[in-house]
């Protein structure tokens, strides 16, 4: 058992830290910047809550992070109520959020500095993958640090793999939302072109999900998507512009040309003109069904 504190109880967050406590059997403290929010998950699962980030971090052998983006990171880590204030000499701080690259890469060094370990950590499996601890666990970061946290990410995760150097993780998931963007327009165009033609879309997924053109997408968002109803579950369009402006912004950097994704971040901006900021990413159908 190891002693452990959760920043931010999103969708996410929230599960991911109620496994560490009732699958892992970890003492947990949990901190989130609603404190109703705290007073919820404790009152449900049990734990202790904090008021600020440095008090859930004392005395902790790791702090886990899941939070909106890299001002929001530095917000609970930095400062005289931060979390590195309050952790031990000898602690792994874990970044869940999907932030970029410079970040993790900022945060391990500044953890180095004051012999605290780092591994940045973005999570894949969406909401039902955090609530059923089924997540994909992508990391980067020194191979000692990794190798201690394994265990305790092991608790929510379907799998979990070190990448690389510290930022790996994040680079991971800008290839992980690049390519799930992709797939989205694609299906989108694709049940769109079956509808037109007078197909029954549930007899055509019945078949081609069972060949090359099978994906998560398919087989979760399809319903979905033929019904072009997108409210109430998923990964809202306002953070797949999030990330993809993150994957933007690395491309510019690396050299990488990404011409389908700078086009699709403008279709999501569509959409979110249509007053699609919460809808599932799987709304890119919404432009086609619609117009």
């Amino acid at each position: 058992m190891a002693k452990i504190s959760f920043l931010g109880l999103g969708v996410m967050g929230y599960p991911m830290a109620g496994h560490l406590l009732k699958k892992g059997g970890h003492e947990v403290t949990v901190y989130n910047r609603s404190a109703a929010k705290s007073a919820q998950w404790v009152k449900q699962h049990g734990g202790k809550s904090a008021a600020t980030p440095r008090e859930a971090a004392q005395g902790c052998d790791f702090v886990m992070m899941c939070v909106g983006n890299d001002d929001d990171i530095r917000s609970v880590v930095y400062g005289d109520n931060g979390a590195l204030a309050g952790l031990k000499k000898g602690a792994v701080l874990v970044d869940h959020t999907t932030a970029s690259a410079i970040i993790a890469r900022e945060l391990h060094a500044r953890c180095k500095a004051i012999g605290i370990g780092f591994v940045d950590a973005p999570v894949s499996g969406g909401q039902a993958g955090a609530v059923n601890g089924q997540l994909g666990i992508m990391c980067g970061g020194e191979a000692a640090d990794f190798d201690r946290a394994k265990p305790v990410l092991d608790v929510y995760a379907k799998s979990c793999a070190l990448i690389g150097a510290p930022g790996a993780g994040q680079l991971t998931k800008m290839v992980n939302q690049i390519a799930i963007a992709g797939l989205l327009q694609g299906l989108s165009e694709a049940l769109n072109f079956g509808k037109r033609a007078g197909l029954d879309i549930e007899k055509v997924i019945s078949v081609i999900s069972k060949g090359a053109a099978q994906s998560w997408q398919m087989e979760n968002r399809w319903k979905q998507m033929n019904e072009v109803k997108f409210d109430g579950f998923g990964f809202a369009v306002d953070w797949m512009r999030k990330d993809l402006g993150i994957c933007l912004q690395e491309a510019k950097k690396n050299g990488a040309r990404l011409p389908v994704t700078a086009l699709l971040d403008q279709y999501y901006a569509q959409v979110q003109a249509r007053g699609g900021a919460r809808w599932d990413t799987s709304s890119l159908m919404n432009l086609l069904a619609k117009d």
